[in-house]
Protein backbone atom coordinates (compact mmCIF):
# COMPACT_ATOMS: atom_id res chain seq x y z
CA UNK A 1 0.00 0.00 0.00
CA UNK A 2 2.57 2.44 0.31
CA UNK A 3 4.19 1.83 -2.79
CA UNK A 4 1.33 2.26 -4.21
CA UNK A 5 0.81 5.53 -2.39
CA UNK A 6 4.11 6.40 -3.40
CA UNK A 7 3.92 5.86 -7.10
CA UNK A 8 0.49 6.55 -7.57
CA UNK A 9 1.20 10.69 -6.32
CA UNK A 10 4.70 10.68 -8.31
CA UNK A 11 2.98 9.94 -10.95
CA UNK A 12 0.34 12.56 -10.34
CA UNK A 13 2.99 15.01 -9.84
CA UNK A 14 5.43 13.77 -12.84
CA UNK A 15 2.22 14.24 -15.51
CA UNK A 16 0.96 17.57 -14.16
CA UNK A 17 5.05 19.25 -14.57
CA UNK A 18 4.75 17.18 -18.27
CA UNK A 19 2.27 18.28 -19.93
CA UNK A 20 2.28 22.00 -20.34
CA UNK A 21 -1.74 21.96 -20.79
CA UNK A 22 -1.76 21.22 -16.93
CA UNK A 23 -0.11 24.38 -15.63
CA UNK A 24 -3.43 25.81 -14.43
CA UNK A 25 -4.58 26.46 -10.90
CA UNK A 26 -6.38 23.25 -10.05
CA UNK A 27 -3.36 20.97 -11.25
CA UNK A 28 -1.03 23.49 -9.41
CA UNK A 29 -2.65 22.33 -6.14
CA UNK A 30 -3.20 18.92 -7.33
CA UNK A 31 0.35 18.64 -7.48
CA UNK A 32 1.02 20.18 -4.17
CA UNK A 33 -1.53 17.98 -2.31
CA UNK A 34 -0.19 14.50 -4.16
CA UNK A 35 2.73 15.76 -2.60
CA UNK A 36 1.40 16.12 0.95
CA UNK A 37 0.18 13.06 0.46
CA UNK A 38 3.73 11.66 0.01
CA UNK A 39 5.01 13.49 3.02
CA UNK A 40 1.83 12.83 5.42
CA UNK A 41 2.21 9.49 4.97
CA UNK A 42 5.94 8.85 4.98
CA UNK A 43 6.22 10.39 8.52
CA UNK A 44 5.14 6.77 10.15
CA UNK A 45 4.49 4.25 7.24
CA UNK A 46 8.24 3.35 6.99
CA UNK A 47 9.05 3.22 10.96
CA UNK A 48 5.90 1.19 11.16
CA UNK A 49 6.97 -0.86 8.69
CA UNK A 50 10.52 -1.28 9.98
CA UNK A 51 9.26 -1.98 13.49
CA UNK A 52 7.17 -4.92 11.57
CA UNK A 53 10.34 -6.49 10.19
CA UNK A 54 13.27 -6.01 12.77
CA UNK A 55 10.74 -6.82 15.75
CA UNK A 56 11.61 -3.94 17.81
CA UNK A 57 9.11 -0.73 18.61
CA UNK A 58 11.69 1.38 20.46
CA UNK A 59 11.65 5.36 19.35
CA UNK A 60 13.71 7.36 20.94
CA UNK A 61 11.82 10.69 22.46
CA UNK A 62 13.87 13.11 19.86
CA UNK A 63 12.46 10.91 16.95
CA UNK A 64 9.09 10.70 18.46
CA UNK A 65 8.83 14.29 18.69
CA UNK A 66 10.27 15.05 15.10
CA UNK A 67 7.83 11.99 13.55
CA UNK A 68 5.07 14.29 15.56
CA UNK A 69 5.81 17.46 14.31
CA UNK A 70 6.08 16.47 10.89
CA UNK A 71 2.51 14.37 10.89
CA UNK A 72 0.94 18.08 12.06
CA UNK A 73 2.97 19.93 9.60
CA UNK A 74 1.68 17.58 6.02
CA UNK A 75 -1.91 16.76 7.65
CA UNK A 76 -2.58 20.29 8.50
CA UNK A 77 -0.95 20.75 4.56
CA UNK A 78 -3.38 18.51 3.72
CA UNK A 79 -6.25 19.99 5.36
CA UNK A 80 -5.67 23.74 3.60
CA UNK A 81 -4.81 22.40 0.52
CA UNK A 82 -8.29 20.92 0.14
CA UNK A 83 -9.32 24.17 1.21
CA UNK A 84 -7.66 25.98 -1.49
CA UNK A 85 -8.77 23.74 -4.20
CA UNK A 86 -12.72 24.02 -3.23
CA UNK A 87 -12.25 27.79 -3.49
CA UNK A 88 -10.61 27.08 -6.96
CA UNK A 89 -13.66 25.36 -8.30
CA UNK A 90 -15.86 27.81 -6.62
CA UNK A 91 -14.36 30.96 -9.04
CA UNK A 92 -14.26 28.18 -11.73
CA UNK A 93 -17.75 27.73 -11.55
CA UNK A 94 -19.22 30.69 -10.26
CA UNK A 95 -17.45 33.24 -11.42
CA UNK A 96 -15.64 31.78 -14.75
CA UNK A 97 -15.34 34.79 -16.56
CA UNK A 98 -13.17 36.36 -14.27
CA UNK A 99 -11.05 32.84 -13.12
CA UNK A 100 -8.10 34.17 -14.87
CA UNK A 101 -7.82 37.41 -13.54
CA UNK A 102 -8.98 35.90 -9.94
CA UNK A 103 -6.77 32.53 -9.90
CA UNK A 104 -3.26 34.43 -11.42
CA UNK A 105 0.11 32.82 -10.07
CA UNK A 106 0.95 35.76 -7.75
CA UNK A 107 -2.18 34.64 -5.68
CA UNK A 108 -1.86 30.85 -6.06
CA UNK A 109 1.61 31.27 -4.88
CA UNK A 110 0.72 33.49 -2.05
CA UNK A 111 -2.34 30.56 -0.67
CA UNK A 112 0.23 27.60 -1.32
CA UNK A 113 2.71 30.08 1.06
CA UNK A 114 0.03 30.61 3.69
CA UNK A 115 -1.05 27.48 4.02
CA UNK A 116 2.91 26.27 4.42
CA UNK A 117 2.97 28.72 6.95
CA UNK A 118 0.46 28.41 9.26
CA UNK A 119 1.07 24.58 9.36
CA UNK A 120 4.76 24.99 10.79
CA UNK A 121 3.75 27.75 12.96
CA UNK A 122 0.96 25.42 14.18
CA UNK A 123 3.01 22.26 14.74
CA UNK A 124 5.54 24.30 15.82
CA UNK A 125 3.08 25.16 19.10
CA UNK A 126 2.21 21.91 19.72
CA UNK A 127 6.16 20.76 20.08
CA UNK A 128 6.83 23.87 22.17
CA UNK A 129 3.81 22.80 24.08
CA UNK A 130 5.07 19.53 24.29
CA UNK A 131 8.29 20.07 25.77
CA UNK A 132 7.41 21.40 28.77
CA UNK A 133 5.67 18.19 29.46
CA UNK A 134 7.85 15.41 32.10
CA UNK A 135 7.63 11.76 31.56
CA UNK A 136 8.55 8.68 33.17
CA UNK A 137 11.33 6.54 31.81
CA UNK A 138 9.71 2.86 29.64
CA UNK A 139 6.62 4.75 28.28
CA UNK A 140 4.70 2.53 26.02
CA UNK A 141 2.42 4.23 23.60
CA UNK A 142 -0.63 2.43 22.65
CA UNK A 143 -0.62 3.01 18.79
CA UNK A 144 1.79 2.66 15.75
CA UNK A 145 3.16 5.89 15.61
CA UNK A 146 3.59 8.89 18.01
CA UNK A 147 0.50 10.32 17.92
CA UNK A 148 0.29 13.24 20.09
CA UNK A 149 -3.13 12.82 21.98
CA UNK A 150 -1.84 9.32 22.95
CA UNK A 151 1.85 10.50 24.12
CA UNK A 152 0.47 13.41 26.20
CA UNK A 153 -1.60 11.23 27.56
CA UNK A 154 1.40 9.43 29.56
CA UNK A 155 2.65 12.25 30.44
CA UNK A 156 3.61 12.55 34.05
CA UNK A 157 3.22 16.33 34.76
CA UNK A 158 0.01 18.61 34.20
CA UNK A 159 -1.94 18.76 31.14
CA UNK A 160 -4.31 20.89 30.90
CA UNK A 161 -2.91 23.79 29.29
CA UNK A 162 -1.80 21.56 26.22
CA UNK A 163 -5.37 19.75 26.12
CA UNK A 164 -6.43 23.30 25.96
CA UNK A 165 -3.91 24.62 23.41
CA UNK A 166 -4.64 21.05 21.41
CA UNK A 167 -8.50 21.79 21.38
CA UNK A 168 -8.71 25.41 20.35
CA UNK A 169 -5.66 24.69 17.38
CA UNK A 170 -8.22 21.46 16.31
CA UNK A 171 -11.42 24.16 16.41
CA UNK A 172 -9.83 26.41 14.45
CA UNK A 173 -7.40 24.49 12.02
CA UNK A 174 -10.33 22.21 11.22
CA UNK A 175 -13.58 23.71 11.71
CA UNK A 176 -12.80 27.30 9.64
CA UNK A 177 -11.43 25.46 6.65
CA UNK A 178 -14.11 22.49 6.82
CA UNK A 179 -16.86 25.70 7.08
CA UNK A 180 -14.93 27.40 3.92
CA UNK A 181 -15.03 24.40 2.18
CA UNK A 182 -19.01 23.40 2.35
CA UNK A 183 -19.49 27.21 1.55
CA UNK A 184 -17.72 26.96 -1.86
CA UNK A 185 -19.61 23.45 -2.43
CA UNK A 186 -22.84 25.02 -1.81
CA UNK A 187 -22.38 28.23 -4.08
CA UNK A 188 -21.31 25.49 -6.41
CA UNK A 189 -24.28 23.16 -6.50
CA UNK A 190 -26.30 26.53 -6.68
CA UNK A 191 -24.91 27.82 -9.40
CA UNK A 192 -24.58 24.58 -11.56
CA UNK A 193 -27.72 24.07 -10.69
CA UNK A 194 -29.33 27.40 -12.62
CA UNK A 195 -27.85 25.86 -15.43
CA UNK A 196 -30.36 25.23 -18.59
CA UNK A 197 -28.78 22.23 -20.49
CA UNK A 198 -27.54 18.66 -18.69
CA UNK A 199 -24.33 18.61 -20.72
CA UNK A 200 -23.16 22.11 -19.02
CA UNK A 201 -24.49 20.75 -15.60
CA UNK A 202 -22.39 17.43 -16.03
CA UNK A 203 -19.43 19.28 -17.15
CA UNK A 204 -19.65 21.47 -13.90
CA UNK A 205 -20.55 18.52 -11.61
CA UNK A 206 -17.73 16.52 -13.20
CA UNK A 207 -14.95 19.37 -12.41
CA UNK A 208 -15.67 19.06 -8.75
CA UNK A 209 -16.90 15.64 -8.10
CA UNK A 210 -13.41 13.98 -7.36
CA UNK A 211 -12.56 17.06 -5.02
CA UNK A 212 -15.53 16.70 -3.18
CA UNK A 213 -14.68 12.47 -3.11
CA UNK A 214 -11.56 13.02 -1.29
CA UNK A 215 -12.56 15.63 1.05
CA UNK A 216 -15.31 13.40 2.12
CA UNK A 217 -12.34 11.12 2.67
CA UNK A 218 -10.06 12.97 4.53
CA UNK A 219 -12.84 14.66 6.76
CA UNK A 220 -14.64 11.48 7.17
CA UNK A 221 -11.89 8.99 8.10
CA UNK A 222 -10.25 11.88 10.39
CA UNK A 223 -13.35 12.19 12.22
CA UNK A 224 -13.34 8.63 12.54
CA UNK A 225 -10.21 8.53 14.29
CA UNK A 226 -11.36 11.22 17.00
CA UNK A 227 -14.46 9.99 17.25
CA UNK A 228 -12.98 6.37 17.89
CA UNK A 229 -10.49 8.01 20.31
CA UNK A 230 -13.42 9.69 22.39
CA UNK A 231 -15.64 6.92 22.58
CA UNK A 232 -13.73 3.70 23.69
CA UNK A 233 -10.12 3.49 25.27
CA UNK A 234 -9.56 0.41 22.66
CA UNK A 235 -5.95 1.11 21.33
CA UNK A 236 -6.43 -1.46 18.61
CA UNK A 237 -9.58 0.38 17.31
CA UNK A 238 -8.34 3.89 17.33
CA UNK A 239 -5.11 2.29 15.18
CA UNK A 240 -7.06 0.86 12.80
CA UNK A 241 -9.05 3.97 12.28
CA UNK A 242 -5.68 5.81 12.24
CA UNK A 243 -4.11 3.18 9.04
CA UNK A 244 -7.36 4.45 7.42
CA UNK A 245 -6.31 7.75 7.98
CA UNK A 246 -2.71 7.83 7.38
CA UNK A 247 -2.40 4.65 4.52
CA UNK A 248 -5.56 4.31 3.05
CA UNK A 249 -6.67 7.77 2.02
CA UNK A 250 -3.21 9.16 0.33
CA UNK A 251 -3.33 6.08 -1.38
CA UNK A 252 -6.98 6.30 -2.73
CA UNK A 253 -6.59 10.20 -3.60
CA UNK A 254 -4.43 9.31 -6.93
CA UNK A 255 -7.02 6.93 -8.08
CA UNK A 256 -9.83 9.10 -7.45
CA UNK A 257 -8.17 11.97 -9.52
CA UNK A 258 -6.95 10.23 -12.06
CA UNK A 259 -9.72 7.98 -12.92
CA UNK A 260 -12.34 10.65 -13.22
CA UNK A 261 -10.14 13.25 -14.92
CA UNK A 262 -9.48 12.73 -18.88
CA UNK A 263 -6.70 15.46 -19.04
CA UNK A 264 -4.63 13.51 -16.09
CA UNK A 265 -5.50 9.89 -17.73
CA UNK A 266 -4.25 12.00 -21.59
CA UNK A 267 -0.83 12.74 -19.72
CA UNK A 268 -0.56 9.46 -17.73
CA UNK A 269 -0.84 7.79 -21.35
CA UNK A 270 1.69 9.89 -23.07
CA UNK A 271 4.22 9.31 -19.92
CA UNK A 272 3.63 5.36 -20.40
CA UNK A 273 4.17 5.86 -24.36
CA UNK A 274 7.58 7.53 -23.68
Amino acid sequence: MYLVTLTGNLLIILAIISDAHLHTPMYFFLANLSFADICFTSTTVPNMLMNIQTETKTISYGNCLTQMYFFMVFVGLDNFLLTVMAYDRYVAICHPLHYTVIMDPRLCGLLLLTSWILCVLAALLHGLMFLRLSFCTELEIPHFFCDLDHVVQLACSDTFLNDLVRYIATGIMGFIPLTEILFSHCKIVSSILRISSVGGRYKAFSTCGSHLSVVSLFYGTGLGVYLSSAATQNARASAIASVMYTVVTPMLNPFIYSLRNKDIKYALRIISSR
